[in-house]
C-alpha cells in the first residue's frame, strides 16, 4: 500500500534524490518496483522496460540537475521512475487513463520532461540539438540522451552519432542494454578494466598526461599521438573496439545498470570528459518481478494482469491476432507470400508466423522506413512481401512508398494495425493519419474492412486482384458488433437500411457499427437513414457516390483526420457530379488526440451511436 512506502512517498523532486545515500537509495528502488507493478497491473503500460532503468535512472537524477541539465527518454515508455520522482507520485495512479499522465514523457506535465517522446530513435539528434544549442550561448550544463538499444535498429541514431561525435558538447548518451551486446568483451580481464575505465581517477590522469605530453617542444604531439594509437590498438584487441569511438564518442563500459554506486561514478566520471561520451549500461528487463524477466516481450506494453499469477486479464481475438492466423494460412497455400515486422511480431499478431514461417518471416527491428524498401526488393525478387506495423509507425515511410513502392509498381502489401483511436498510449500513438497521406500517393489502394471476414477478403484483394502498393487497415481491438439484418456483400461498398431515405449516412471501418444502431434508433423514432459503407476507400468506386447523389442530405463519419480525409475526397466527387444537398463531415479537425479509452474518444469526438442519433434527429 502506498502509506507503507518510507521513502517514494516523500520525493517532490529529484533534489529529494540526492540526499539519500547508497542503501536508502536501494530501498527507493525497491518500492518503485513495488509501485510500478500495482500502477500497471490496474492500468496496462509499460512494464518490463520500467523495471529495468529504476536504478539508472536514481543515478542519473542522483547525478544530474534536472531541468538545467536536459535528459531526453528515447522512448519515453521506459520513464516511469523518471516520473516518479518529478513531483508526478501523487497522480501516477491516473497513468494512461482520461485526464491523467502520459504514458510517455510529455512536456506539459512537467519541467523535467524535455520532449514528447512516443516514438523510438529520436533522442540522439534532439539531444544533440539542445547540447549544441547550449554550446552557442556558452551555458555549460549537460544533455543526456537514454536510449535502448533496440533503438538502434534504426538508422536515425546513427544519422545522429555520425554528426555528434566530432563535436565539443556536454552530450552523454546512455545506452541502456537490455537485451543485445554491442560491445563484446574477451574474459575477465576485459571487464576488469571496462571498471577501471569508468573510475574518474583514470580519465583525470589520461588527459593529464595527454596535456603534459603535448607541450614538449616539437615532438611532444607527435609522442601523445602514439600513446593514443598504441593505447587504442590494446584496446581494440580487448573490446574489438566500438562504432562509438569511430564515431567520435568516448566510449566508457559496459557497467551493471542495477549497481547505483557504480553508475553514479561512471556518470560523473562522463561529466569530467568534456566532449560526447557514450555510457553503455547493462541493465534486466522487468527486473524485481519474476513473470516479467522471465517473459519481458509479454510484458513489454500490458494491459491489466493478476500480479500474483502474472495473468493477463482475458480479451476477445482480435483483428491482429486474425491477421496472424489468415497469414500462416494464406503462406501455406502461397510460397511466395512473406511477412516483415518492425520489432513488432508480438504486437501484431505474427509469433506463430514467425515460427511456421521463419524462412519468410523478417524483423528488421525499429526500422519501419528499411522495411519498405526491404519490401520492394523482395517484390522486384517475386515475393508477396506483407509490412505488418501500426498506424503510427506508418507515418516514417512516406517517402519509401512513394519512391521504393508506388513510383516503381512494386506489388507490396501494408497491414496497417491499430488504425484509428488506440486509447490509453494517446497522441504519439492514435492510427489518425494514414488515411490522409496515403490518399495522396498515385498507385495506392486502400481497403478499410469492419469485419474479419471482410479483412481476408480484402487481403485476398491486395494479393491477387490489386496491383502495385495495398494498403489493408484495420483498428485496435475486436470486431464490432453489426446489427443481425446486415449482409455484406464483400465488394467495394454496402448499402445498409432504408434505400430511398432522403437522409444518407457515409462511413468506413469500425465507425459503420456505430452508424447501424443510430438508424436503427432513428427509425424507431420514425426517421429513416441509408448508410453507405466504404470496404475500399482508395480509389472511391464511382458506383458508390452515384448511390447517394440524390440525397438531400449526406453526412460523413471519419475516424481519422478531416484535412485531406475520405470525406472532403468523396465531398469533391459528389460536387463534381453535380451533387445539390447538403454536406456534413465528422472527423478529426486540426487536433491531436489525448489519450482515454476508446469508447470516451468515440463519444467525445461525436462518432458514438447516441451522437449520431441526436445530429440526425435534428435533420429534415
Amino acid at each position: 500500500m502506498e502509506n507503507d512506502f518510507k521513502y517514494l512517498s516523500s520525493i517532490k523532486s529529484p533534489d529529494d534524490v540526492k540526499k539519500l545515500d547508497e542503501n536508502e537509495l536501494n530501498e527507493l528502488a525497491a518500492e518503485i518496483r513495488q509501485k510500478l507493478i500495482q500502477t500497471v497491473s490496474k492500468n496496462g503500460g509499460h512494464l518490463a522496460s520500467n523495471l529495468g532503468v529504476v536504478e539508472l535512472t536514481l543515478a542519473i537524477h542522483k547525478v544530474f540537475d534536472s531541468p538545467k541539465d536536459k535528459i531526453v527518454w528515447d522512448v519515453g515508455h521506459q520513464a516511469y521512475t523518471h516520473k516518479l520522482i518529478t513531483g508526478r507520485y501523487d497522480v501516477f495512479d491516473t497513468i494512461r487513463q482520461k485526464d491523467g499522465i502520459s504514458g510517455f514523457c510529455h512536456p506539459n506535465e512537467s519541467e523535467h520532461d524535455v520532449f514528447y517522446s512516443g516514438h523510438s530513435g529520436t533522442s540522439v539528434s534532439s539531444a544533440f540539438g539542445i547540447a549544441q544549442a547550449k554550446k552557442i550561448n556558452n551555458d555549460d550544463s549537460f544533455t543526456v540522451a537514454v536510449i535502448g538499444d533496440g533503438s538502434f535498429t534504426g538508422g536515425l541514431v546513427y544519422e545522429a552519432l555520425n554528426n555528434a561525435g566530432r563535436s565539443k558538447t556536454n552530450l552523454i548518451v546512455i545506452l541502456n542494454d537490455n537485451e543485445m551486446s554491442i560491445s563484446p568483451n574477451v574474459g575477465s580481464f576485459a571487464k576488469h578494466l571496462a571498471k577501471i575505465r569508468s573510475k574518474k581517477r583514470y580519465v583525470s590522469m589520461k588527459a593529464s598526461l595527454e596535456n603534459i605530453l603535448c607541450k614538449i617542444p616539437f615532438v611532444g604531439t607527435k609522442i601523445a599521438d602514439g600513446v593514443y594509437k598504441i593505447k587504442t590498438s590494446v584496446k581494440n584487441f580487448l573490446y574489438e573496439s566500438t562504432i562509438f569511438e569511430k564515431l567520435g564518442f568516448r566510449y566508457m563500459g559496459p557497467v551493471d545498470g542495477h549497481d547505483i554506486s557504480l553508475v553514479t561514478e561512471a556518470l560523473n566520471t562522463a561529466k569530467e570528459i568534456g566532449g560526447p561520451v557514450v555510457l553503455h549500461v547493462n541493465t534486466v528487463k522487468g527486473k524485481g518481478y519474476d513473470f516479467a524477466e522471465k517473459d519481458p516481450s509479454s510484458f513489454h506494453g500490458i494491459s491489466n494482469f493478476d500480479i500474483n499469477t502474472g495473468e493477463w486479464v482475458s480479451g476477445n481475438t482480435t483483428f491482429g491476432n486474425e491477421f496472424g492466423k489468415l497469414m500462416c494460412t494464406m503462406a501455406e497455400k502461397d510460397k511466395r507470400i512473406s511477412v516483415i515486422t518492425a520489432a513488432m511480431s508480438l504486437g501484431t499478431g505474427l509469433s506463430e508466423f514467425s515460427e511456421k514461417h521463419a524462412d519468410r518471416f523478417f524483423d528488421v527491428g525499429i526500422a519501419e522506413e528499411h522495411a519498405v524498401t526491404f519490401a520492394s526488393g523482395l517484390s522486384k525478387g517475386g515475393m508477396l512481401p506483407v509490412f505488418a506495423v501500426y498506424s503510427t509507425f506508418l507515418q516514417r515511410c512516406y517517402d519509401e512508398i512513394i519512391h521504393d513502392g508506388a513510383l516503381q509498381d512494386q506489388k507490396m502489401v501494408l497491414a496497417i494495425d491499430r488504425a484509428g483511436f488506440v486509447g490509453d498510449d494517446g497522441e504519439t500513438h492514435n492510427g489518425l493519419y494514414d488515411v490522409a497521406f496515403l490518399q495522396s500517393i498515385p498507385k495506392v489502394t486502400v481497403y478499410s474492412p469492419t469485419t474479419y471476414d471482410e479483412m481476408k477478403v480484402a487481403f485476398g484483394n491486395a494479393f491477387y486482384k490489386d496491383t502495385d502498393v495495398v494498403a489493408v487497415r484495420y483498428p485496435r481491438g475486436s470486431e464490432p458488433e453489426l446489427p443481425e439484418d446486415y449482409e455484406p456483400s464483400f465488394g467495394t461498398y454496402d448499402l445498409y437500411g432504408h434505400m430511398w431515405a432522403d437522409t444518407v449516412i457515409v462511413t468506413y471501418g469500425r465507425l459503420f457499427s456505430e452508424a447501424a444502431k443510430a438508424a436503427n434508433i432513428l427509425l424507431k423514432k420514425g426517421k429513416k437513414v441509408k448508410i453507405l459503407k466504404l470496404n475500399r476507400i482508395k480509389p472511391i468506386d464511382m458506383d458508390a457516390v452515384d448511390a447517394v447523389i440524390d440525397s438531400k442530405h449526406i453526412i460523413f463519419y471519419e475516424e481519422g483526420v478531416r484535412s485531406g480525409g475520405i470525406g472532403e475526397k468523396f465531398a469533391a466527387l459528389l460536387l463534381q457530379k453535380g451533387y445539390k444537398g447538403t454536406y456534413d463531415i465528422t472527423a478529426i479537425d486540426d487536433c491531436f488526440v489525448k489519450q482515454a479509452k476508446i469508447p470516451d474518444l468515440l463519444k467525445e469526438y461525436k462518432f458514438d451511436c447516441d451522437s449520431i442519433v441526436e445530429k440526425l434527429s435534428g435533420e429534415n
